[in-house]
């Protein structure tokens, strides 16, 4: 046990310890005061920092604890639900916060249904992400994390300006996605002519990978600097104007060097103030449809070309130039082939060089003579795709090698009828074969050509026929001209003279009623022949028609005769004898001459008067030539003169009909009547027919004489019917140039038709000389003739040598004696005994027998004793009028008076 003192002693020293103590305890708790505060500015300044760093986070950042109480939010959270910044301090609630959104109108849904959703999402384990459209039209990207102690962080960010540029962007990937598929050209430009938008064709053509290298661009850097001025300059001006520029063609080279013309539309792109900003437009490649109008109208301009007869050559160099406007690396040739069917010449080749198209002019062709001389002599396409290798240009490949031309398709050109013409070749400067294209263009020229070619032959044989005698071949009157003036000319310059002979062939009109035409054209062949014989390469051998020829002597020594020694050489050449079929024949002719300048100064009068020489010959007995005398005009111009008022006769109703009555002999009644024509001219008073027939068959106008004869006859006949008289037959003689028209039958039917006569009132009168030219021809036209009711005779009978065993084929109803044989008939027992003849064998055919020209009582007597059975002449009646057979009939068929 301690004592007191004892414990007083002790108490300093524990007393000591205990503020020791103390002191160490202050001074511990002053370190850890120190060391707090520090820890505490420490994690003040890094919560400063880490607030800083939040509130500059661009998304909204907020942290919440297990009891929904907010702990920590930064700016950006409160800016986007739009609430005041001191109201989001911690602690605040979850339902709090909701109530402030909803008084901002930032809340997605009522405060009650976004408290529950949200504790749905936080009693969640994993990390959610939805978008939350507010009611103010935003869209927030809200980002959840629980948190282990049962609170979350969520991050919220305002998304509404990256889903609409994301629409654009993904509008403006739909749109080029889709613009690219477009083929045309389509692009934007703005305001000074720079591309902003393009398509994926627009850029390929002009050499970019893709479209937006196109951006930026302007024409200039595309296109040569004078088309880029055009561009720029047409689409200022629509920027200036407004007014769009519709489906303008224009043409541009793209980056590979080829040409195209484009259909372009450009329309000026307007803002919401109605400014304009820029331009759209869109291109379409015509070039086909370019190339193929090209084509089209090319064609009608080569075919016009055709029509219009312009010259071979220019319309082959066309088609050329066409097909090479269509073709790149193309040249075209047209080679024609030679009149002789083995060469080939020139035609039309543009393009190729004219050394070249030089060696091959004339080139014969053959199996193995290149493409064109093989493509003629085998009639079908050559295609020949290495012409260096290709053993057909084994011999011409040294020609074309140094052109560069390495290829060459060759087809022929044919005629309608499959004839050769030419040839059509294609030449390229590569190793190939043509392309589709190619070969319808091979086609369609090779068409065209043909049409061309045998168009200008067919000029040419028109050309020909129309200057010379299709006959003969001679030249015709036509070129006769041409030929008398070139004569003229040098005539002229050399003083010199021109000698024209005007050879008629004499009696030339029997040998064609006798042997036929067929024998007289081939006489007339052989004598033409003869002719050229005769003369001189400068001189011309001339057929006017028929048998009708002119020679001119060309270069005649002046003041000096036409040297006999040509003459005779003609005529004994014309002279020489003639084997046609079984018939021997000897022709001569009649030969007239005039002179230049002394007998004529123009062509007309020369040959006038070398006609009106010639007609003297004739009247000198034939067979003989007569020199121009001025007094032989008078006679030729008598004829001339005839010619012309003949040819105007019909228009001016100068021909009458006089009609002489047929009688029977037994009964003395008169039958019918033969229709004679009379010409009644205002100023020579009547002309004899044996004066205008013979001019009326050799002008030709005999068929259009005779035709009205037979309508007015048909009709005269009709017209006695109709006023009762009793009906007989009327007679109409026909012409051997009417008998061999080939509408003959149809005239007369015509004829009837027009007068409604019966056919059987109606008789034609032929010759027998006519009918024995083509006896299987005229039967069957006689026979025509008789099926329609028309009754036929034979005139002149007697005359014209017809054999017995032809007489019996012809379809005839009378035939009638010559009035040859009638006038002698009382004394000249040679003709007594024809008449017999005639009559009996009339008798044996059963064909009634009428005697012309009967002006006798004796012939008369005689005729009846020998049974003829009718006659006609001045012993009963002259030829007379139509109102004086109406007399005749009325008295009962007595004679009527000869006034």
């Amino acid at each position: 046990m301690t004592t007191k003192s004892s414990k007083r002693a002790g108490e300093p020293a524990d007393r000591a310890g205990l503020a020791a103590l103390s002191k160490l305890a202050i001074a511990s708790y002053e370190d850890l005061e120190r060391e707090l505060k520090a820890k505490i500015a420490v994690l003040e300044a890094q919560a400063r920092r880490f607030e800083t760093a939040i509130d500059n986070i661009s998304q909204g950042i907020c942290f919440f604890d297990a009891g929904e109480r907010l702990i920590l939010c930064n700016r950006r959270y409160a800016e986007i639900y739009r609430i005041a910044p001191e109201k989001l301090h911690a602690g605040v609630t979850l339902g709090e916060i909701v109530g402030y959104r909803l008084a901002a109108n930032t809340s997605a849904m009522d405060g009650d249904a976004y408290l529950a959703f949200a504790r749905s999402v936080n009693s969640g384990t994993g990390p959610r992400n939805w978008p939350a459209e507010l009611k103010d039209g935003r869209t927030i990207q809200i980002s959840h994390q629980p948190m282990p102690d049962g609170g979350w962080v969520a991050t919220h960010e305002d998304i509404t300006e990256l889903i609409a540029s994301r629409l654009v962007m993904n509008q403006h990937v739909s749109l080029q996605t889709l613009i690219d598929w477009v083929p045309d050209y389509l692009w934007v430009k703005d305001t000074e002519s720079r591309f902003v938008v393009a398509n994926r064709a627009l850029a390929a053509d002009h050499g970019r990978q893709e479209a937006s290298e196109m951006v930026g661009l302007s024409d200039f850097d595309l296109h040569a600097p004078k088309l880029a001025r055009q561009f720029r300059a047409s689409e200022q001006d629509l920027l200036r104007s407004g007014q769009p520029m519709i489906d303008r063609e224009e043409f541009i080279v793209d980056a590979s060097g080829t040409g195209k013309w484009l259909s372009s539309t450009k329309v000026p792109l307007r803002n919401a103030q109605d400014e304009i900003f820029g331009l759209v437009g869109i291109a379409r490649d015509i070039t086909a449809r370019k190339q193929a109008d090209d084509l089209r109208n090319g064609q009608a301009q080569i075919l016009e070309m055709i029509v219009t007869n312009a010259p071979l050559e220019g319309v082959l160099e066309r088609l050329m130039r066409l097909i090479e406007s269509q073709l790149a690396g193309i040249s075209g040739s047209v080679l024609l082939l030679d009149k002789d069917g083995s060469h080939l010449r020139h035609g039309a080749a543009p393009s190729l060089v004219k050394d070249y198209t030089d060696a091959i002019d004339g080139v014969r062709i053959g199996p193995k003579v290149g493409s064109c001389g093989t493509a003629a002599y085998r009639r079908e396409p050559v295609i020949v795709t290495d012409i260096m290798n290709d053993p057909l240009w084994e011999d011409y490949r040294e020609l074309a090698a140094p052109y560069g031309y390495r290829s060459c398709w060759s087809t022929p050109i044919l005629s309608h009828n499959g004839a050769v013409l030419g040839v059509f070749a294609m030449y390229s400067t590569t190793a190939r074969e043509p392309a589709e294209n190619e070969n319808r263009l091979i086609d369609f020229t090779t068409r065209i050509a043909g049409i061309a070619i045998e168009r200008k032959l067919a000029e040419d044989r028109i050309h020909f026929m129309a200057n010379h005698d299709t006959l003969t071949g001679l030249p015709n009157r036509a070129l006769l001209s041409d030929r008398l003036a070139q004569a003229f000319v040098y005539a002229q310059r050399y003083d010199r003279w021109v000698t024209v002979l005007f050879i008629d062939l004499d009696n030339f009109k029997a040998v064609n009623d006798t042997l036929g035409h067929n024998a007289g054209d081939v006489l007339l062949k052989m004598v033409a022949s003869r002719m050229v014989g005769c003369v001189s390469a400068t001189d011309t051998v001339v057929r006017l028609g028929g048998d009708e020829f002119v020679i001119v002597l060309f270069d005649q020594v002046s003041d000096a005769d036409i040297g006999d020694t040509i003459l005779r050489k003609i005529q004994a050449s014309i002279a020489e004898p003639v084997q046609l079929g079984e018939h021997h024949l000897r022709i001569t002719a009649s030969i007239g001459i005039a002179t230049y300048p002394k007998d004529g100064s123009d062509a007309e009068t020369l040959l006038a008067n070398a006609d009106a020489a010639m007609y003297r010959a004739k009247e000198l007995g034939r067979d003989n030539f007569q020199f121009y005398a001025p007094e032989f005009n008078s006679t030729a111009q008598e004829k001339f003169f005839l010619q012309e008022e003949l040819r105007n006769a019909l228009a001016r109703a100068e021909f009458t009909l006089s009609y002489q009555p047929q009688v029977d002999l037994r009964s003395g009644h008169v039958f019918a009547v033969e229709a004679l024509i009379r010409w009644n001219h205002p100023s020579l008073g009547t002309i004899s027919p044996m004066k205008f027939i013979p001019l009326a068959e050799e002008t030709g106008l005999i068929v259009q004489i005779g035709d009205w004869v037979l309508h007015e006859a048909c009709r005269q006949n009709k017209d006695w019917q109709d006023a009762g008289l009793p009906p007989i037959v009327v007679c109409v003689n026909v012409s051997a140039r009417q008998f061999r028209e080939s509408n003959l039958i149809s005239r007369v039917v015509n004829a009837l038709k027009d007068s409604e006569l019966e056919a059987k009132y109606l008789e034609l009168e032929v010759t027998e000389s006519l009918i024995m030219q083509n006896i299987e021809t005229a039967v069957a036209t006689m026979n025509e003739l008789q099926s329609l009711g028309v009754q036929i005779s034979i005139d002149d009978f007697g005359t014209g040598y017809s054999s017995l065993s032809a007489l019996r084929t012809f379809p005839l109803a009378r035939l009638k004696i010559d009035k040859s044989f009638i006038k002698d008939l009382a004394a000249n027992e040679n003709d007594q005994a024809v008449a017999i003849a005639v009559i009996s064998l009339g008798q044996k055919l059963n064909l009634r027998v009428i005697a012309e020209g009967v002006e006798t009582e004796d012939q008369v007597a005689f005729l009846r004793k020998n049974n003829c059975d009718e006659m006609q002449g001045y012993h009963f009646s002259k030829p007379v009028s139509a109102a004086g057979i109406v007399q005749l009939l009325n008295t009962g068929g007595a004679r009527p008076s000869q006034k």
